[in-house]
């Protein structure tokens, strides 16, 4: 009599949001299918769509996965007890854009953006993910003037938002690797136009 088959234990969801990552940004969301990721992973599709739902939902969830690692680091980059508020301002900026063209984050907040319009779950849930950088951003800009650090032209929510909006900017070609769009070309161009923002 033949043995029934062992189950095989369901992976740790963060080896599911790693290869989900990988596996997005070298094809793309429209290519990926649960079938080859679960594959790849040693579990079936309907397992996938058990946890999952949807390849949407395993998008955000992989990109929400993502960027509470960085928002770890984060958190300790901009804490750092004794660390110049322009010091830390920089960090942020780093932290914030993609480390060259294909960065996985970078491919992955920009398949949710591409899919957003077309869902309230996926707008929703990437309002959720940007809030804590605005608010990081905020609170730094917000100890910078309290200090007197920094000038205090304009709401400082605001040029928060302004400044996050011309780092998308620079982000997306360097992501999508166009020509002549470089990290240390996008980092200066950052610093230059942050300064100026804030009227440093």
């Amino acid at each position: 009599m033949a043995q029934p088959r062992p189950r095989r234990p369901a992976r740790p969801r963060e080896e599911v949001y790693a290869a989900a990552r990988a596996a997005i940004a070298e094809h793309g969301l429209a290519r990926l299918t649960m079938a080859g990721l679960g594959e790849q992973l040693g579990m079936s599709a309907g397992h996938l769509l058990y946890y999952f739902g949807s390849k949407d939902q395993l998008l955000l969830e992989t990109l929400r996965w993502s960027e509470a690692q960085l928002g770890e680091r984060r958190g300790r980059e901009l804490a750092r007890p004794g660390a110049p508020v322009l010091e830390r301002l920089d960090r942020y900026l780093e932290l914030y854009l993609p480390e060259g063209p294909g960065d996985p984050r970078w491919i992955l907040w920009i398949e949710v953006w591409s899919r957003s319009p077309g869902t309230a779950e996926l707008r929703q849930g990437q309002l959720d993910i940007e809030a804590p950088w605005q608010d990081d951003l905020t609170a730094l800009l917000t100890e910078g003037r309290t200090a007197g650090l920094l000038p205090a032209a304009g709401t400082t929510p605001a040029r928060a938002t302004q400044l996050r909006a011309l780092l998308d900017g620079l982000a997306i070609p360097l992501a999508i690797g166009l020509p002549h769009a470089t990290r240390p070309a996008a980092l200066a161009q950052a610093r230059e136009a942050a300064h100026a923002l804030l009227g440093i």
